[in-house]
């Protein structure tokens, strides 16, 4: 097995999430209940700024392993990112490392954290990659649906690629759900049929989180 992530790693990282995230923002969180307190999950976040992933790392009740791609690692935070217990992923190829260490998070019980959208952009799910439904599929752990609004609706005047100091941002988590039938399969055709039901899950999660918060 290769190398997996350290849960302590991503708890230090959760824990410096927290203080940065409630220091600079007023993050409002709903339905963390709903996270399932012990064995392996999968948070699918919608992806429409930087800070979505530290937020969810520093709201979220459990420390979390984000698979994040490969070009964040740069200078130091190559080492500081890996320290803290994330997964550097090659996008552009099928990134055998990235995957096994992925799947060693959640065979230990750990949150592994997944932009299904593959990159930053309108973070409404409109377009899943097959990632989240074999990793669902092949591990079995349920899926929480994850949205973070308001990060990207205005931008600081302090700094520009960062939502305004103090500004509102909200973390929906939704209930978890399982993306396969139940077979086990993880044919194309039952990855397919996963992804569909993901999306539909997800794009529901999203318009109710919207209806939630008002955004």
């Amino acid at each position: 097995m290769t190398d997996v992530p350290s849960e302590h790693g991503a708890e230090v990282g959760r824990r410096i999430g927290v203080g940065l995230m409630y220091g600079l923002f007023k993050p409002r969180v709903l339905g963390s209940w709903r996270v399932p307190a012990a064995g392996p999950v999968i948070f699918a976040v919608n992806h429409s700024h930087n800070i979505d992933g530290p937020m969810v790392m520093g709201v979220a009740p459990r420390p979390t392993h984000f698979l994040i791609k490969k070009e964040a690692f740069v200078g130091p935070l190559d080492p500081f990112l890996t320290g803290i217990g994330q997964l550097k992923v090659d996008r552009h190829s099928t990134d055998r490392t990235a995957i096994s260490r992925a799947l060693g998070v959640l065979e230990q019980g750990g949150v592994l954290g997944i932009f299904p959208e593959g990159t930053r952009g309108e973070g409404d799910f409109a377009a899943l990659r097959a990632g989240l439904a074999y990793f669902a599929v092949r591990s079995g752990a349920p899926i929480v649906p994850v949205a973070v609004l308001g990060s990207s609706e205005r931008r600081g005047r302090l700094i520009k690629g960062l939502p305004p100091l103090r500004s509102r941002v909200d973390v929906v988590f939704g209930d978890p759900f399982d993306a396969g039938d139940g077979s086990g399969r993880r044919t194309r055709k039952a990855l397919d049929e996963a992804t569909e039901r993901i999306q539909k899950q997800l794009t529901a999660h999203l318009e109710n989180a919207r209806r939630l918060t008002g955004r």
